[in-house]
């Protein structure tokens, strides 16, 4: 038997490659005879940079830049195998996960990290650079990363505006004639998993603002804030970002990779089994094992096991999904690519203990799928002989 483990990371608890290691070893003691591929998957978020510099046999670039609070942080990107192509995670030095709960301030938060990586690709010659959009901590519309590649933004009185949500409260005039000239010969991609607007009731601010700190009437100015910026950009660079699906992502930064830097957005899990050639390896296996944190009804909004899936479908090859967590709303999912979803708890464990215990929990679970599968398949065999 041939079976593919290619999971998402259970956010908090294992990356999507410690993941697919626990999945393989509970197979493995279940099923010692079968052939095993691991593929750790991303959709953009965290973890892209790993699986496409893995896949690919790349390296790994680390360099001391700024985090959104503009103080020093060692942040790390990727150049794949092909010596040409740079990946980013914006969220290494832009990201929700370099600031304290207590310390979320979407006025100040700024992209400017994030350009300081493109900058270090571009200095070491990339042709085409993939930005994943997940995890950001900034509402600046791409703001600081801009400024960081030389554009410049200007308030009422001639002063600088390039400075997080506050900066695009104040943003009067856009000046980008001194804008990095290597980004006109460089393909961008902005890779993410989902499909939100720039601006309105379901655009950057309103959906994604306040878990970065965004509340009450500052959400409105916010939104108008950003819709202002939009038109601006589409003046300056005749692109409309508005209403481009995903131009929301990352606190607005997909639309400033749109409207300067001329790239365009793709679903983040489409990128990576492109990347990572899952369709040929699809083509050759009998089983799918996946898994993420949790699985419910956003699992089918373009999510990495959404996209695994459909691929999976494709070639009818059965999908079993393992997870923290079963959520409402699976039953779209059963109906596309998904043979089974387990959850891995063994008895009444608080949030803590699952996440302390998730490697042996999901190992557990694996084996124990396993060990039915194989039971299965031996009946299958001797009762069709």
């Amino acid at each position: 038997m041939k079976i593919l483990i290619a999971p998402d990371s259970f956010k908090g608890a294992l990356s999507a490659k410690e993941a697919a290691d626990a999945i393989e070893a509970g197979i493995k003691r279940a099923l010692p005879d079968a052939e095993f591929s691991k593929i750790p998957l991303a959709d953009g978020g965290e973890g892209t940079v790993d699986t496409l510099v893995t896949a690919t046999g790349g390296s790994l670039i680390s360099l001391t830049v700024k985090d959104p609070f503009f103080r020093d942080v060692t942040a790390s990107y990727g150049i794949l195998g092909d010596k040409y192509t740079a990946v980013i995670e914006m969220a290494a030095a832009s990201g929700l996960a370099l600031l304290d709960k207590t310390e979320l301030n979407p006025l100040k938060a700024s992209s400017y990290g994030t350009g300081q990586l493109i900058k270090s690709a571009l200095d070491r010659g990339c042709q085409k650079i993939i930005i994943g959009l997940g995890g950001s901590a900034v509402n600046d519309g791409g703001l600081g990363m801009l400024n960081a590649l030389g554009a410049r933004f200007y308030n009422e009185s001639g002063g600088d505006s390039s400075i997080g949500g506050q900066g695009l409260l104040d943003l009067a005039a856009i000046n980008i004639s001194n804008l990095d000239n290597r980004l006109a010969s460089v393909d961008f991609i902005a890779a993410c998993d989902v499909k939100n607007p720039l601006t309105g009731p379901e655009g950057a601010t309103y959906i994604f603002g306040p878990q970065k700190g965004v509340t009450g009437p500052m959400l409105e100015n916010l939104d108008k804030a950003m819709a202002r910026y939009a038109k601006m950009a589409a003046d300056l660079t005749g692109v409309k970002t508005d209403q481009i699906p995903g131009a929301g992502a990352a606190g607005g930064l997909g639309a400033a990779v749109c409207a300067f830097l001329g790239g365009e957005i793709r679903s983040g899990i489409e990128l990576v089994m492109e990347v990572t050639k899952l369709e040929k390896r699809m083509e050759r296996v009998d089983l799918v094992f996946t898994g993420e944190g949790r699985i419910d009804v956003q699992t089918s909004w373009g999510k990495a096991l959404w996209g695994l899936a459909q691929m999976a479908q494709k070639f009818h090859v059965p999908m079993i999904a393992l997870t923290g967590s079963i959520g409402t709303g699976t039953e779209i999912l059963f109906k596309n690519g998904f043979a089974g979803i387990f959850t891995i708890a063994e008895g009444p464990l608080t949030l803590e203990e699952s996440i302390r215990k998730n490697a042996p929990l999901l190992e557990s679970s694996a084996y124990r799928i396993s060990l039915l599968i194989d039971s299965l398949y031996k009946n299958y065999i001797h009762n069709n002989k």
